[in-house]
């Protein structure tokens, strides 16, 4: 049996046929559309390293089966920049040494854009601290990563008051 769907990643429609419905977003992500941005870290929905926005919200594509997304927006660390600007989350890791081994950053670079999104992230250290608990960093690099969700934060609220101006 083929399961039919689509999907919208970072913009481009796609079309896609399962002949499994155990199919997970992140295997189809990685194995089926090359976008290997999203690491495979546990299998289990407890690292974080999978995460993804699936119509804006957070997602662990580890635990999310494909079909069950038909007709979903999602998007992942390979859309986030635009050309060679990258993202605000993206500069303010960089900026603020976000990470180390780089494993699990697409995942909290992702994770912090979906708090920020949210509405979640505020001005709070313990506040972002605790959004972004979701999200493990085996080298830890969370003061550099809690300093780059407050920096970003800030840059893209001036930017939203800024285009309201």
């Amino acid at each position: 049996m083929t399961f039919r769907l689509t999907l919208t990643v970072n913009g481009e429609p796609r079309a896609i046929e399962l002949d499994d419905p155990r199919v997970t977003l992140l295997d189809l992500l990685r194995e089926r559309l090359g976008l290997t941005g999203s690491k495979k870290g546990c299998d289990r929905g407890q690292c974080g390293a999978c995460t993804v926005l699936v119509a804006g919200r957070r997602v662990n594509s580890c635990l999310a089966l494909a079909v069950s997304l038909d007709g979903a927006d999602i998007l992942t660390i390979e859309g986030l920049a635009r050309g060679d600007a990258l993202h605000p989350v993206q500069s303010a890791f960089i900026e603020h040494d976000g990470f180390q081994c780089g494993f699990c950053t697409p995942g909290q670079i992702m994770s912090a854009v979906g708090l920020i999104r949210e509405g979640q992230a505020g001005d709070d250290p313990e506040r972002i601290r605790e959004g972004m608990s979701g999200n493990l960093c085996r080298c830890g690099a969370y003061i550099g990563i809690t300093q780059a969700v407050l920096d970003a934060q800030a840059r893209m609220a001036g930017a939203t008051q800024g285009d309201a101006a």
